[in-house]
C-alpha cells in the first residue's frame, strides 16, 4: 500500500475502535512494518487525525467521543496515581469534599476515603473500592452513564446544589490555552459547572497528555481555573495555576 492508503486504513480501524495499543494495531497490517507504522502515526498525528498517548496507545482525534472508563484508567496510571496524591493534600479533615466521575479522580477517590472527610460524589466506582474506608460517603443520584462510571442530569444537579463543597476535585478531558477546560458531553459539562459555583475551592484534575487538547464542550476558561497535574506546562501556567509538585 502507498502511504495515503496505509493511513486511511489506520484511520478507519481507529474509528471503529476509537483507541487501541500501536501493537494491536500492527496485528491487524501485518504487512506494514513496525517502523513504517509509527511513521504513519507521526505523519498522523501531526495533521491532528490521531493522538498518541503514554502507555503506548493511540486514538482517533474526535472531540466528541468519551473514551470508556475501563480503558482510561489503564492509561497513564503512574501520572494519574501521582496526581491523587497531590490531590489528597490540599485536603484537611472534616472538610466536605466533592469527587468527580473519571479515571484520575477515582484514584483519588481510592487515597481520599481514607481520611476523615465527608466526600459528596457522581462516581460510581466508589462502590467498587474494598479498601478501608474512614470517610462519610454520599453518592449523588441521577442518570447513570456507564461508559464514564458517572451520574449526571437534572437531579444530579438539583441535590449537588444543596451543598457547599471546601474543596471540589473535577475532571477534564482537555486543557487548552484558547478553549479552557472542556469534556465532550453537554450533561457532564452542566454539572461541573454548578460543582465549580458551589464550591470554595476547585481543582481539575488532569494528566499532561490532556495539555493543549480541547473536547467539544466548554467547562470554565482557563484564567478561571486552577490544576492538578504530573507536570507544569509554560504555556497554561501563563493563565492557570499549575500544581505539579
Amino acid at each position: 500500500m502507498i502511504p495515503y492508503e496505509r493511513q486511511e486504513r489506520i484511520l478507519q480501524i481507529l474509528k471503529e475502535q476509537n483507541m487501541m495499543k500501536i501493537n494491536d494495531l500492527h496485528v491487524l497490517l501485518p504487512n506494514v512494518s513496525m517502523s513504517t507504522l509509527r511513521r504513519d502515526i507521526k505523519e498522523l498525528e501531526s495533521s491532528n487525525k490521531i493522538k498518541t498517548l503514554s502507555g503506548g496507545a493511540i486514538k482517533h482525534q474526535t472531540k466528541s467521543t468519551e473514551i470508556p472508563i475501563s480503558t482510561k484508567s489503564t492509561l497513564n496510571v503512574k501520572e494519574k496515581e501521582y496526581i491523587a496524591k497531590l490531590a489528597v493534600k490540599q485536603v484537611n479533615e472534616f472538610e466536605t469534599v466533592y469527587v468527580d466521575s473519571g479515571s484520575t479522580c477515582t484514584f483519588l477517590l481510592e487515597e481520599l476515603v481514607k481520611k476523615n472527610v465527608n466526600i459528596i460524589t457522581t462516581n460510581t466506582n466508589i462502590l467498587t473500592l474494598t479498601n478501608d474506608i474512614y470517610a462519610n460517603i454520599t453518592l449523588i443520584g441521577g442518570e447513570y452513564n456507564k461508559k464514564i462510571s458517572s451520574l449526571s442530569g437534572p437531579l444530579t444537579e438539583e441535590n449537588l446544589k444543596k451543598y457547599i463543597f471546601d474543596k471540589a476535585f473535577i475532571g477534564a478531558n482537555g486543557i487548552d490555552k484558547k478553549f479552557g477546560a472542556t469534556t465532550p458531553s453537554i450533561q457532564e459539562s452542566s454539572k461541573k459547572k454548578v460543582i465549580f459555583n458551589q464550591s470554595k475551592d476547585s481543582y481539575f484534575l488532569c494528566d499532561s497528555s490532556k495539555y493543549h487538547s480541547s473536547s467539544s464542550v466548554k467547562v470554565a476558561n482557563l484564567n478561571e481555573i486552577k490544576i492538578i497535574s504530573d507536570k507544569y506546562d509554560e504555556e497554561i501556567a501563563e493563565q492557570a495555576m499549575i500544581i505539579y509538585k
